[in-house]
């Protein structure tokens, strides 16, 4: 690598400065960012940042489910991109990093280049994959799922929201359902920065996470049927309570993930009883439960110890329990070569690191499937993330970008 190119740094604060211009797109008044899949907002900052990339030179093109990649020709175009990035879209109650630092910290990357002269040998694609949150449409990182063949695209368009809009609607609606085939854009590697979303490298006073392994998922739909009587005439030992029920499978998850801790957690995170009422014992609660652990066999512990917990509280409850896995994602073990990359480029550049499992699910995860990837953390403030609160400093996501950008060089090669 050219000496330019070893002691090559991104714009620290233009890049800071994206990031909170982009965070105006769906802003909310606690500080955060609302900026659901698909919506009003999500479209604003897709035209940003088409425009964006267009500026600093790339041909941007969109697939049929809405994700937009930016190529950067390199001087060898026989051979695919090195693929960088991550999404735009936010949590209902998000922050200003998750997701959209990767995305951002990949345009400065391509500006930084442009701006130093620095023509690499593969060529170079930012991307922006669609709905990787998961709030508005399930599965969460369904575009990257579709892109290695988990789903058919068709599957994906035909999938709805809350109100019953379809994805296929709602890319219409904002003019992204593009013309690309979803898996047409092909990939040497793909490397995605992000904040740790948890609270490690902050406690440890770490720079860097080099992301060698991320944790599985398991995803549940969940139904109790118990029987609607009125809360004041109906014996407590007569009851067929639903939400009673919920209750007891809300200890049982803790309890079983507890059990095989430290890694694994199970979460109940939706809970909805049909038509409450103030003076009716609850008789159908619907519910989600979201299970995770980086290790698959206790994964595999985790799905056996809950159906058996709820076999055995239905009974005693006298209520009927539907458990439906909506959605399992094996273990994500990242490509060693890149995994070096990412740690060679820390230590080249004087970053204090060290090696790190992903608690979330990211799309490098899913892309990891089919090519070498590799993923990048930065600390965020008292690990807090999916909030209004979470926060990141201008010096740490920096070190990102940089860590990011020389991972890349590393990959794509300079040309001399």
């Amino acid at each position: 690598m050219s000496r330019a190119a070893t002691n090559l740094q991104i714009d620290s604060a233009r890049l800071w400065g994206t990031i909170h211009e982009t965070a105006q797109f769906g802003a909310t008044p606690k500080g955060g960012v609302r900026r659901l899949t698909l919506g009003a907002e999500d479209k604003q900052v897709r035209d940003w940042f088409r425009k964006a990339c267009e500026d600093a030179g790339l041909d941007v093109q969109v697939d049929a489910l809405g994700s937009m990649f930016g190529l950067r020709k390199g001087r060898d175009m026989s051979k695919p991109p090195i693929g960088v990035g991550s999404h735009l879209d936010t949590q209902p109650t998000g922050g200003k990093y998750d997701g959209i630092l990767g995305t951002l910290a990949a345009l400065e990357m391509v500006r930084t280049l442009n701006d130093a002269g620095i023509e690499t040998e593969l060529p170079i694609c930012i991307c922006n994959w669609t709905n990787e949150e998961g709030s508005r449409f399930a599965p969460a990182m369904m575009a990257s799922a579709a892109y290695v063949g988990d789903f058919t695209t068709d599957d994906i368009l035909s999938r709805k929201d809350a109100e019953g809009v379809t994805v296929a609607q709602a890319l219409d609606s904002i003019g992204y359902r593009g013309d690309a085939p979803v898996g047409r854009q092909k990939f040497s590697g793909f490397v995605e920065l992000h904040i740790e979303q948890g609270p490690i490298l902050e406690a440890e006073g770490k720079t860097i996470g080099v992301v060698d392994s991320g944790q599985g998922v398991l995803w549940y739909d969940g139904k109790i049927v118990g029987f609607e009587s009125h809360a004041g005439s109906t014996p407590m030992p007569l009851r067929r309570d639903a939400l009673a029920t919920l209750s007891e499978i809300v200890l049982a998850m803790e309890s079983i993930a507890k059990k095989h801790g430290p890694k694994a957690v199970g979460t109940i995170g939706e809970a909805v009883i049909a038509a409450p009422s103030r003076n009716v014992i609850p008789g159908e609660i619907a519910f989600t439960v979201d299970c995770r652990s980086a290790d698959a066999g206790i994964m595999d512990a985790l799905d056996r110890d809950l159906r058996a917990a709820i076999v055995e509280i239905a009974a005693k409850r006298k209520v009927e329990v539907q458990l439906d896995l909506v959605w399992r994602k094996a273990p994500t073990h990242f490509d060693p070569k890149l995994v070096d990359a990412v740690e060679n480029a820390a230590n080249q550049l004087g970053y204090s690191h060290r090696r790190i499992t992903s608690g979330a699910g990211h799309d490098a995860c899913n892309l990891n499937t089919v090519m070498p990837a590799a993923m990048v953390f930065v600390p965020c403030k008292d690990g807090i993330s999916h909030n209004e609160l979470e926060d990141a400093t201008q010096t740490d996501c920096a070190a990102g970008a940089n860590v990011l950008m020389h991972t890349v060089l590393a990959l794509a090669g300079v040309a001399s």
